[in-house]
């Protein structure tokens, strides 16, 4: 593979310049955008998640041991953003990514033919750790490439390329799973080998002289190293915590939710409109809302991410009918559409150089961890606490805000406004997409 891969000068220093979708697409690398077609391919094929305890109750096990095989599953993906950011920063975003996608194509295979209860739990495990090493490699990498101040447009742009892939994989998983789960097993490791293929081809190898100096300059500067030099960021902690509770509360819309809709006597209708509803919105409207949400001051972007979700949840709490039903799922739904992209992008904002994986991982650890433990804590809480779960739920989101608001500052240590962007003629910045 040639060495000589389109590299932008620096990593993103600002939330946005402004541009639509269009205008970042037309000035992202030919290496960004291989990456983001990548990921989509990948999240096109992600079916052992979706279809894990199907194919587990048909092998013959109880639907016990199939939840807590899936319970597995998500620890695998904790364990592998941890990992993935190491990694990342040991060798590179390229090798981390095949090793990813070329070890889990060859792992998951291996499940269709392992008999032993435990043995199965044990290369579940495996898959999943190593089929999350690539996420924390495409975060850095895509911080690596990105034009100053176009970051969390690119990162909004990468979770839209997560979201369509996994909008399709169960439908184009049904069509698999009703000829054989071996063809299901066998697509996944194809969309594996595609995308190393990807990354091979496309993704830059061994960094440059200079950036390795400049790298290797940061690393000496620091007394502290790998993971302890990230928790030595005290600010970056109080992100962390906000990612971790904001999630452990966001999940509860798939854990808790139905059951206090079935509570209140309401048409389970009614919950699948909710969930529907948020992944249309978030689908059409992220994108399309980042151009000028990007250019907002971090405590603003902070506050209403992070903050909403407490309004959301708290309409819940009010009382469950379906008008506030509505409108609480709008306003935690334009949560996620406000705070998602620049909380994805804002590792890339903060990090060393040779420190970006790491930073990444560590937010996608914490990410992970939230989703993983949260439905489990919800339900138990609903279950002694009732309709002031959501009051609960509210309060902890309204920390998380706080917490946002603490952690979240410049990439030169200021929690003051961003510059408001350079007004430019450039024909290409004019779509408003």
């Amino acid at each position: 593979m040639s060495e000589e891969v389109d590299r932008d000068p620096a990593p993103a220093e600002q939330p946005g310049t402004g541009l639509g979708a269009i205008a970042t697409w037309r000035q992202t690398s030919l290496t960004s955008k291989a990456l983001l077609f990548g990921v989509f391919v990948n999240r096109l094929g992600a079916f052992l998640q979706i279809f894990l305890v199907l194919f587990m109750t048909h092998k013959g096990f109880s639907a016990g041991e199939a939840g807590f095989a899936l319970g597995v599953y998500g620890a695998g993906h904790v364990l592998g953003s941890f990992v993935g950011g190491w990694l990342t920063d040991r060798l590179s975003a390229r090798a981390a990514t095949l090793i990813s996608m070329l070890g889990s194509a060859a792992l998951i295979v291996s499940i269709l033919y392992i008999k032993p209860y435990w043995l199965i739990l044990l290369a579940i495990l495996v898959v999943s750790t190593v089929s999350m090493l690539n996420r924390p490699a495409a975060q850095a990498m895509l911080a690596e490439l990105t034009k100053p101040g176009q970051l969390v447009m690119t990162m909004a742009m990468y979770r839209l390329a997560i979201n369509l892939g996994t909008a399709v994989t169960p439908i184009v998983g049904v069509a698999l799973v009703s000829v054989s789960y071996n063809l299901l097993f066998w697509a996944e490791a194809f969309a594996a080998v595609l995308y190393s293929a990807i990354a091979w081809k496309f993704l830059p190898g061994k960094p440059s002289a200079a950036e390795q100096a400049e790298k290797a300059a940061a690393k000496a500067a620091d007394k502290k190293q790998g993971y302890r030099a990230v928790l030595a960021d005290w600010r970056y902690d109080f992100y962390l915590a906000a990612v971790f509770l904001v999630t452990i509360v966001y999940c509860q819309y798939l854990a808790v939710l139905p059951l206090a809709i079935v509570d209140d006597g309401m048409s389970l209708w009614w919950y699948s409109l909710v969930v529907s509803a948020n992944a249309v919105v978030v689908a059409v409207c992220e994108v399309p809302a980042t151009k000028y949400v990007q250019t907002w001051p971090l405590r603003i972007t902070a506050i209403a991410g992070f903050g909403l979700v407490a309004v959301g949840y708290g309409m819940y709490a009010i009382a469950l009918i379906p008008a506030l039903l509505i409108v609480g799922t709008i306003i935690w739904t334009a949560s996620e559409i406000i705070g998602a992209p620049t909380t994805f992008a804002y590792p890339g904002m903060v990090a060393p150089p040779h420190l970006m994986g790491r930073y990444s991982g560590a937010m996608l650890t914490v990410f992970g961890l939230g989703n993983a433990i949260g439905p489990a804590v919800g339900v138990w809480a609903w279950s002694h606490l009732g309709q002031t779960f959501w009051i609960w739920a509210a309060g902890v989101a309204v920390l998380s805000a706080v917490c946002a608001r603490i952690g979240m500052r410049r990439p030169d240590g200021e929690p003051s406004k961003i510059p408001a962007p350079t007004p430019t003629t450039d024909p290409s910045t004019e779509p408003a997409t």
